[in-house]
């Protein structure tokens, strides 16, 4: 990483990020099953966001159709991760944090296919 942030920083952004990449992975995979499946990685995604869907579900639109309601859950995750966060840590320029989580994913990716 080019800039210096405190770790706590970091642990906040990690953890935002998995929890949207979480929201919009339960989207991703309500394609393919249905929420009440049985299959355990649904079971799961349903578990860990339901309390987040319902935490948010009074400014949730009644328009949006059930099963894209996480990905309207993760869309403010993202405008956090991306707009509010930096903002609030003093930054004037957008991308100055933006998402460490995704940054470190690419950079052990690029390691592994012998990328530099």
């Amino acid at each position: 990483m080019s800039a210096n942030f405190h770790p706590l920083v970091y642990l906040i952004d990690y953890v935002m990020g998995v929890i949207m990449w979480t929201l919009i992975g339960r989207v991703a995979m309500n394609i393919f099953q249905r929420e009440d499946s049985n299959f355990f990685f649904m079971r799961v995604f349903v578990k860990l966001t339901d309390p987040l869907i319902n935490l948010f579900r009074f400014i949730t639109p009644s328009f949006i159709v059930r099963p894209l309601v996480p990905l309207y859950v993760a869309w403010f995750f993202y405008m956090f991760r991306f707009y509010l966060f930096p903002y609030l840590l003093g930054y004037s320029v957008m991308g100055m944090l933006s998402f460490p989580l995704e940054s470190e994913i690419a950079i052990q990716i690029y390691q592994i296919f012998g990328k530099n």
